[in-house]
């Protein structure tokens, strides 16, 4: 019997008779010498392809293939299709399978090597070489190709046939193992179902002690280690509720101690406020008088300036008339000269007039006119000359008492501006007092505001304290049901239950403390001299 199934049937629907296989072993010389270029050629395909390169390492391995292949074709030519030549087939086979050659490219290499094989037949058994092969017609060449033709499919054929039969079987156990893993993830799943549906009913105890397989081990682990990690986490939550309860009836109680000293310290703080709020508006009337008296002393001595530039002007316009009595004192004396210069003309007149007899006597009467007309004039020129001299004297002295005043204007302006420069700094010095203490009003004023919203929130958080310790007392009885195991937790000195219907009782009168706080925060309401705004609770 065959290594591969149903040869002798691919024999008999081939036509693969003895007849047919005689004439391939006639032909194995042929195909022998054929073969080396017909490989060649294929090989050659074999390295241009890059999808068919890949399966050979080097020219080595081609190498190899390609002296395998001309063994293989030896088998083919010899026409014996028995067990030996199946179990080459089934080799063949096999290894394609396991290198994943498709059989694309099986099929194309033969593809290759039968155009080499029937160029070969038809050269050897072309007219002109009848001489040389007796007997060779167009029938006998026909049956020569049909036969190689089907040697050649009958073992492409099997090769094919056995990588299917490795890619079935693969594909088999492939699925043998695929519903092995799934029956092990069923029994996984449903040993993890059970232990999610105890634990959700609060069983921490449930652990997966069944054997699993090594793929599902982290799984069995990991669910063990998370369950046993919850049921501490769970222990210590149900230790730690009995603290919170404790801890939330001091809290509650420090909050109740803190509402009622924040509530001292916003009353004196408001207090505090409101008296630095008076002294801030008390300093900054001073801080308004000493800039009214900068002005008015700024006003002085803007005036005493203006007098100081009025005195050196009359002193130029002093300067001016004394220097203009000298002129007239000069020509005062120029008019005494003249007047004497023609009183001297008048003698010389009226003694040449007394020398001329009768013929003189009209110019005697005019010299002796002229003579008069200048005494007086000399008499005139003189006391305007006394006169002129008396009013420069007056001017000097007026000079001098302008300069005086002048002199002490300059003083005056000098003091003044001493005292306008002390004002300003008192009136700078009383707004920087002033700006200060408005500063630190506004800071206390804020203050005030912040310790009123402190006070309130102290509130909510004495109402939040409570609120809390209720719901320690819950979240107590919730994780009293889960069951971890071992004893349960005992308190640390817990006076809830003795302590529980006090704490309900201060709840009581904190909720209206509480309304109060809720009338208290909505809206601007004036605490010192600052408006508080709703917003700016959000700070806190």
């Amino acid at each position: 019997m065959s290594d591969v199934k149903g040869l002798q049937q691919r024999l008999d629907f081939m036509q693969l008779d003895a007849a047919t296989r005689a004439r391939v072993q006639g032909m194995k010389p042929m195909i022998m010498e054929a073969m080396p270029k017909a490989l060649d050629t294929f090989y050659d395909r074999i390295r241009a392809t890059p999808a068919t390169r890949t399966f050979f390492s080097d020219d080595t391995h081609i190498g190899s293939a390609h002296t395998r292949q001309m063994a293989h074709w030896g088998v083919i030519a010899d026409g014996d299709y028995d067990d030996r030549y199946a179990g080459a087939v089934k080799k063949v086979g096999e290894v394609h399978a396991r290198i994943g050659l498709e059989p694309r490219w099986y099929i194309g290499g033969y593809a290759i090597i039968l155009d080499q094989m029937v160029g070969k037949v038809l050269e050897q058994r072309w007219p002109r070489h009848a001489l040389s092969h007796k007997g060779a017609t167009a029938a006998s060449t026909a049956a020569e190709l049909g036969a190689l033709v089907k040697a050649s499919l009958l073992d492409m054929d099997l090769a094919i046939s056995v990588y299917l039969d490795a890619l079935n079987a693969r594909r088999e156990v492939a699925e043998a193992a695929r519903h092995k893993a799934e029956n092990e993830q069923t029994v996984v799943f449903e040993a993890l179902e059970s232990g999610l549906k105890r634990l959700a009913q609060g069983d921490l105890t449930v652990r997966v002690d069944m054997d699993v397989e090594p793929r599902f081990q982290s799984i069995k682990d990991d669910f063990n280690a998370a369950v046993e990690a919850l049921a501490e986490t769970m222990q210590s939550v149900r230790g730690s509720a009995s603290g919170v309860l404790s801890g939330s009836e001091e809290i509650t109680q420090a909050t109740d101690d803190l509402s009622r000293r924040t509530e001292q310290q916003a009353a004196s703080l408001e207090e505090t406020a409101a008296a630095l709020e008076q002294i801030t508006a008390t300093v900054k009337r001073t801080a308004e008088g000493s800039h009214h008296a900068a002005e008015a002393v700024a006003s002085a001595r803007g005036d005493a300036n203006q007098s100081g530039e009025v005195v050196q002007r009359a002193i130029a316009a002093m300067g001016e008339i004394e220097k203009s009595s000298s002129e007239i004192t000069h020509i005062i004396g120029v008019i005494d000269e003249i007047a004497f210069q023609t009183n001297l003309l008048a003698l010389n007149a009226g003694v040449e007039a007394a020398r001329a007899g009768d013929a003189g006597r009209g110019f005697a009467v005019v010299a002796s006119e002229v003579r008069a007309l200048a005494q007086r004039s000399a008499e005139a020129a003189k006391e305007i000359k006394g006169l002129i001299s008396t009013s420069g004297k007056q001017v000097s002295e007026g000079v001098a008492l302008v300069g005086e005043t002048g002199e002490s204007l300059i003083r005056i302006v000098e003091q003044v501006a001493t005292i306008d420069g002390l004002v300003s700094e008192i009136s700078a010095s009383a707004q920087e007092q002033a700006s200060a203490l408005s500063e630190v009003n506004t800071a206390v004023n804020h203050m005030d505001q912040m310790v009123q919203q402190n006070a309130a929130m102290v509130e909510e958080t004495t109402a939040a304290a409570r609120t809390l310790h209720g719901e320690a007392g819950d979240l107590d009885r919730l994780v009293s049901h889960f069951s971890v195991g071992g004893a349960p937790p005992t308190r640390r000195n817990n006076p809830v239950h003795a302590a529980q219907a006090r704490i309900e009782a201060e709840v009581r009168p904190s909720a209206s403390r509480a309304a109060a706080v809720e009338t208290y925060r909505p809206g601007p309401q004036s605490v010192g001299n600052t408006a508080l705004k709703a917003e700016e609770w959000e700070a806190f």
